[in-house]
């Protein structure tokens, strides 16, 4: 393989009109929460909703709070809103990557950093808005061609391949990661490029053999999105999946191979980097390209390019 694309995304890089939010504003946005997500976890009163709803109204007018949630689209009261609306209607689910409530509520705050970056774009509504969108770039063909440094599977929409891939897990589990798979296999192409350079890094810190990185979930529709939620699915709506720039990508199952250490370092580094936002959901960790990151970079990193 010789062929490298180049010049991917947008010339302005995504930045909402009028304000680019500085690094530090962000920094200092995590280790607030980080603060009030100790306050709940250590509170001697009850952990349940009504005492969460109390600490959070209080704690997210903090000045802290501001540059992130006053930059967000709908202001820091829809923030608030929203979140205090996780609070209220969460319900532990054994689908959900928040096995508590201080875990859900963790989601739902560190999600703002990517409405930050991404919540002026409007959400693909339906399947069909994903399926058509021109500015997603679809992976089979890049796959096909061995021009992805990742690995993921296809959702099986049918019966029969459903029951073939519950056999598959009966036969040789561990074999994979555990995961329905993707819905559909496109994305941002700025979110492409860091996969691919996040892939190519990673395999450069562990042992030959071990498998590439995984990705679990790329693009959803809101409609799609919702029903995850109805299921018991930690799914927050609005969401950075739902413009194309966010990816869950698989931790858990690299444990059998003692390399989820490794890849915890290389996606946390690039968060300090400012290149992206990254939130521990157990099972799979999510992360969404900061706007500009990812921009005019090569699809496929040169040291591990084909000659």
């Amino acid at each position: 393989m010789t062929e490298r694309l180049t010049s991917w995304g947008p010339d302005g890089g995504g930045i909402p009109p009028g304000e680019a939010r500085r690094d530090r504003d962000v920094a200092a946005y995590r280790e607030a929460v980080a603060d009030v997500l100790a306050e709940l976890a250590g509170s001697r009163r009850s952990t349940g909703p009504a005492a969460t709803e109390r600490i959070l109204a209080r704690r997210l007018r903090e000045p802290s709070f501001a540059p992130v949630l006053g930059a967000v689209p709908g202001g820091p009261d829809a923030v608030v809103d929203r979140v205090l609306g996780e609070a209220r209607t969460y319900r532990r689910s054994p689908r959900s990557s928040a096995d508590n409530l201080t875990a859900m509520i963790r989601i739902a705050l560190l999600a703002q950093i990517d409405q930050l970056w991404w919540g002026f774009l409007p959400m693909l509504a339906t399947d069909a808005d994903v399926v058509n969108a021109p500015d997603l770039l679809h992976l089979e063909a890049l796959r096909r061609d061995d021009r992805l440094l990742f690995s993921y599977r296809l959702q099986y929409t049918t019966l029969p391949g459903r029951v073939a891939r519950s056999a598959e897990r009966h036969a040789m589990p561990g074999r994979r990661p555990r995961t329905a798979g993707l819905r559909f296999p496109c994305a941002r192409a700025e979110l492409v490029v860091l996969l691919n350079q996040i892939a190519a890094e990673f395999a450069s810190r562990t042992p030959p053999g071990t498998p590439r990185l995984w990705v679990t979930s790329l693009t959803r529709s809101v409609s799609y999105q919702r029903n995850l939620r109805a299921l018991g699915y930690a799914a927050v709506v609005p969401s950075a999946h739902c413009v194309g720039y966010a990816a869950d990508v698989e931790m858990a199952w690299f444990r059998r191979f003692d390399v989820d250490g490794a890849l915890q370092a290389v996606l946390l580094e690039r968060q300090r980097a400012g290149e992206v936002n990254v939130i521990d959901e157990g099972q799979a960790w999510h992360i969404c390209a900061r706007p500009g990151a990812g921009r005019a970079l090569r699809l496929i990193p040169e040291q591990v390019s084909g000659s």
